[in-house]
């Protein structure tokens, strides 16, 4: 990633969407660009103009964090933008170990027995690159049109871009789009310098502009809660309640829990997703071990 750019950038689009009349700032005539200023954004943030050209130049070595509190707070930043402003901040001003990637996380056995455990919830891992890394047997099953799509190094991301079943997957594809792109940004701006993470910026890019697009609006997000809507190919339509738990041990790991509504439709479909876990994946699973026994 070019974190100049990336800063610039970020900040260019962030002016771009604030009005003068949101900003209560007067407006006389007709404006050439988009949203504010960059002299209007520093006299909201209490810099010289001189000072925010050359943070919107890609330039936040030094910068305090009252400045940066005051950008953000110029730009009506949400949680999730100033976060990822600050570590596009924190990653400009760091010294060339700490720009090393970080060691791969580990997950514990612990943790596999915990999912193990979780017969009635679709639950998932997922690193900030969103790799599937571990699932409990109906998280596997919900996400089984991910997991046929490659069945090795499953990358939710990937599938939603690459995978043409993706799109009947997600009936409100768009959203699930705009998320998958705005967490891979959240997570470039948290940890520039991976490179499992530049290749597959890379590889989207280059091979869908439906990703291209999205990657440049520079948006980001948190994502703890909601609900999403699924169809899945054998049960249909599931509309889930998500909880999404940050868990230790580096990597952005997150576990994501999906549950329906009690007594309710997608209640009844997850039990038939449970049924058909039982007997689908576990036929699977068995085939599977068939394929390896054979010389």
């Amino acid at each position: 990633m070019d974190s100049k750019s990336d800063i610039r950038d970020f900040l260019v689009t962030r002016r771009a969407k604030i009005t003068p009349e949101q900003a209560n700032l007067p407006t006389h005539g007709k404006r050439r660009v988009p949203g504010l200023r960059r002299e209007e954004v520093a006299a909201l943030a209490g810099v010289s103009v001189d000072y925010y050209n050359r943070l919107e130049r890609g330039n936040l070595s030094g910068v305090s964090d009252s400045i940066l509190e005051s950008i953000a707070s110029a730009l009506r930043l949400d949680e999730a933008e100033r976060l990822h402003l600050f570590h596009l901040a924190r990653a400009a001003n760091a010294s060339p170990l700490a720009r090393r990637p970080s060691k791969r996380p580990h997950l514990s056995p612990s943790l596999h027995r915990v999912l193990d455990g979780m017969s009635d919830v679709a639950a998932i891992v997922r690193n900030g690159r969103m790799d599937l890394l571990a699932a409990s047997i109906l998280g596997r099953a919900l996400y089984s049109p991910a997991y046929e799509f490659e069945p090795r190094g499953t990358n939710l991301a990937r599938f939603a871009f690459l995978c043409p079943a993706a799109r009947d997957f997600y009936p409100d594809w768009d959203g699930a789009a705009n998320v998958a792109v705005a967490l891979l940004r959240t997570e470039a701006g948290r940890n520039p310098h991976d490179p499992d993470l530049m290749a597959l910026v890379g590889e989207l890019s280059t091979c869908s502009t439906e990703f291209r697009t999205r990657w440049a609006a520079h948006n980001v997000r948190t994502h703890y809660s909601g609900k999403k809507v699924f169809r899945h190919p054998a049960v249909g339509e599931l509309t889930l309640a998500y909880d999404v738990m940050d868990l230790p041990g580096g990597g952005s790991l997150s576990l994501t829990a999906y549950t329906p509504e009690p007594v309710s439709p997608s209640a009844d479909g997850m039990h038939l997703l449970a049924s058909w876990a039982a007997t689908t994946l576990a036929q699977n699973n068995s085939r599977s071990r068939s394929d390896a026994a054979e010389p």
